[in-house]
């Protein structure tokens, strides 16, 4: 085109009158501006609170009199073309996503965007709250930047957040959804912490708090909590997501399980410990709420397990640990736009690409094979997708208990879910895609919970992505018809008929340096120390049951 061509005046000119030379500047400014694509702009948006589900009407110019491949972005997110109503030069009416999230609404006409105006939910709109102890809980003044994606650090500023983080946390809002049965409305307002697991708190004092957005996290409330209470609210914006994650199917799991010592030879003094899993915490799997124990534990929560001490045993005595717990469990669901899909420096890619003893990714034999699956595609979501069906597309025959590493799969062809979770991992960390192996139980229709094993993958901006291999083959009977396409569903969602033990390797930092450790391999929880004995113990025996449903809930 002309304009993308330099202007140079000819080395002779012919002569002029003076006037003329800004006489031919504007006109030359006049074709530039011409052939420049004016943006689209927004005047106002009404309602600007409002609730998901429901009409919004954006006033402006420069729409174009028909949508064509136009369209508009609410925190990132595009609604589905049957939720336009109307499209007018001036004016577009439609429906805000049910399950969509409170942002910045933009409108694209040709690729170009317009400013942008923000929306927000009527159910994550700031209330303040009445201080009954004026100066002394923690109180926010600003947050910086004022608009982030899922992942990014950012920094708040304020007074009373105490010296050192604690037992204090910072919320962010995270909408669930209500099942069918519920009234009309169809977001709840619930909260996510930011977690250790996506390295959230990296600095806490007083005034100043450094914080990743995490996993789960929407635009709307955001708050410090603390032993002196919680924040006054403000609102924030959680952009740029290439997708949206939805949480729904919400189930109530009551489980139970035990364990047993017997001491056969022992002399004193003498010490037992016993790291007893819990359900891991994260954005699908909450409110976990201890039921019952016969004995108080040592320490409440290390690391995501319960920790028992038992000192100077008797030969011949016996012990045991009965927990009943409590954990509300939802489905994913997740829709990614693999286009919008980036990538970015941060220590959720360093650390959860790293090459480890259960995760070998930077073996030839795992970089070869990746090399050839994936060719010189970069795009990382499309990259864990192609892993995905080379697995299922392999003819691995699936067994209970398959071999004992992920290089004996490869040769045999022979697998299982624990051996297929370390492989896709191993896979995506050589192709520098952030993963961890999940381990926990499924729970079939007989409330039989059987140990099983998946994955997830990290997108920056977005979070974790959840992937289940073996599902996804068909390798469990039991779970074979739970899903119409088992393939398609079990590469960016999870059902709600399971409860993840750990999400990684749990790795539990030994009592005293002259223990002597026992770990239990293939178990619901991936973690390198269930039992440590110090001292006169000799002889001992140990049974863990399997995990018991005692209850199930459907909301």
């Amino acid at each position: 085109m002309m304009m993308n061509r330099p202007f140079a005046w000819p080395l002779a000119r012919p002569a002029a009158k003076p006037a003329a030379l800004p006489t031919v500047l504007l006109a030359l400014a006049g074709l530039f501006s011409a052939c420049k694509p004016q943006p689209p702009v927004i005047h106002s948006i009404h309602p600007q609170i409002g609730n998901m589900g429901e009409p919004i009407t954006i006033f402006g110019e420069g729409f174009g009199n028909e949508r064509s491949e136009s369209y508009i972005t609410i925190a990132g997110s595009q609604p589905v073309s049957t939720s336009y109503l109307e499209w007018s030069d001036n004016e577009i009416r439609f429906l805000s996503p049910v399950f969509g999230e409170a942002g910045l609404v933009y409108v694209y006409i040709n690729g170009i965007k317009s400013n942008g105006v923000l929306y927000a939910n009527q159910a994550a709109v700031p209330v303040l709250a009445e201080e009954t102890d004026a100066g002394h809980g923690p109180r926010i003044i600003s947050i910086s930047p004022e608009s982030a994606s899922i992942g990014t650090l950012v920094k708040i500023d304020g007074t009373g957040f105490g010296p050192s983080r604690g037992n204090s946390s910072v919320f962010f809002s995270s909408n669930y959804q209500l099942p069918v049965s519920a009234p009309q409305e169809t977001i709840i307002q619930e909260y996510t912490e930011a977690a250790d697991l996506e390295f959230g708190y990296e600095m806490w004092s007083d005034k100043e708090i450094h914080i990743r957005i995490p996993d789960g996290a929407v635009s709307g409330n955001i708050g410090v909590r603390n032993a002196k209470g919680s924040s006054p609210p403000l609102f924030f914006e959680i952009s740029g997501k290439p997708g949206i994650k939805t949480f729904k199917d919400k189930r109530i799991y009551t489980i139970s399980y035990l364990v047993n010592v017997k001491i056969s030879e022992a002399g004193i003094p003498n010490t037992l410990y016993l790291w007893l899993p819990q359900p891991a915490i994260s954005p699908s799997q909450r409110n976990l709420l201890l039921l019952s124990t016969n004995i108080p534990p040592f320490i409440e929560n290390y690391r995501g397990a319960k920790l028992y001490k038992f000192s100077d045993l008797q030969a011949g005595s016996e012990v045991s640990v009965n927990l009943s717990m409590k954990v509300d469990v939802y489905s994913v669901e997740t829709d990614i736009r693999p286009q919008s899909v980036r990538q970015e420096a941060s220590p959720i890619r360093e650390i959860y690409t790293q090459n480890t003893a259960l995760l070998p990714s930077n073996d030839s034999r795992i970089k070869n094979k990746v090399s050839s699956i994936i060719g010189r595609e970069r795009n990382q979501y499309i990259n864990a997708q192609k892993i995905y069906e080379w697995i299922l597309n392999e003819g691995f025959i699936w067994e209970q208990n398959a071999g004992d590493d992920i290089f004996a799969v490869m040769e045999t062809k022979r697998c299982d879910p624990y051996l297929a979770a370390l492989l896709y991992c191993s896979m995506l960390r050589s192709a520098g895609i952030p993963s961890l192996p999940v381990a926990g139980v499924l729970i079939d229709t007989n409330r039989q919970a059987i140990n099983h094993f998946w994955a997830e993958f990290w997108i920056d901006g977005f979070g974790w992505v959840p992937v289940d291999p073996a599902l996804g083959a068909g390798a469990i009977p039991a779970f074979a018809n739970i899903k119409e396409d088992m393939a398609k569903y079990y590469f960016g969602n999870t059902d709600c008929q399971r409860i993840a033990f750990s999400r990684g390797i749990t790795s539990l930092s030994k009592m005293d340096p002259r223990g002597r450790v026992i770990t239990h391999n293939r178990s619901y929880s991936l973690q390198n120390l269930w039992e440590e004995v110090v001292g006169g113990i000799e002889d001992y025996s140990s049974l863990w049951s399997g995990i018991t449903i005692t209850g199930i809930y459907s909301q």
